[in-house]
């Protein structure tokens, strides 16, 4: 039991963020910070991970279509625009140089996706921007994470945030032998199963004890 080292953060795709912030606090007795708005139309709102009672650079992401975007059609990232219930997507593992992260893990024999610049709008106004190479899969839960580079911008799961503490995190696939090929592509060691379909389990505690984010 455990998580890999390099986690980022944990994506809970919630298919009305609204509806999603409040379920997770009736859920954990914690309500999510609101952390801002996407140009692809989404937004989300934050908790800090901590681990072993100390603050680390992880955090967990509810993310859901933004009720403010501009286009009121479907949110195309995260499986957003099929979502029916909440569920836990995927994470992401921190690179401190994209280019070559991307690199090694092509050279080892998967392709996590062009680099690409994103940015999100915080609810005081400021602009934040990070890299990130992520393929949209066709089918979430996705136990392979995508890679993120914060650069220049400060590690959110560090900041002011409400938190939880994270347990452990593990997976199941259907296919264990191709996921763990891409797993070792990205260097990331998580717990991993064979199961009938895609799952994501985080094991977190907080002030309504320990549970199971699925």
């Amino acid at each position: 039991m455990g998580f890999p080292k390099a986690l980022d953060h944990l994506v809970y795709a919630v298919p009305d963020l609204a509806e999603g912030v409040d379920a997770f606090e009736e859920l954990t007795g914690v309500r999510p910070a609101p952390g801002g708005r996407h140009p692809v139309g989404s937004a989300n709102a934050l908790v800090a991970l901590t681990v072993g009672g100390e603050r680390a650079p992880h955090y967990l992401e509810v993310i859901g279509p933004d009720p403010e975007r501009a286009d009121p059609g479907p949110v195309r990232v995260f499986g957003l625009a099929s979502l029916e219930r909440p569920h836990l997507a995927t994470f992401a593992v921190g690179v401190a140089d994209l280019a070559a992260a991307v690199a090694r893990a092509r050279a080892a024999g998967h392709d996590p996706g062009d680099a690409e610049p994103w940015s999100r709008a915080t609810p005081d106004g400021r602009e934040l921007r990070w890299s990130l190479a992520k393929k949209e899969s066709e089918r979430y839960p996705e136990p392979v994470p995508f890679l993120i580079d914060w650069g220049g911008t400060p590690q959110p799961g560090l900041g002011d945030l409400p938190a939880l503490e994270l347990v452990s995190l593990r997976a199941e696939h259907p296919d264990p032998g191709a996921a763990g090929r891409a797993l070792a592509a990205l260097g990331v060691d998580l717990d991993l199963a064979q199961g009938p379909e895609p799952l994501l389990e985080a094991v977190l505690r907080g002030p309504k004890g320990e549970f199971a984010l699925r």
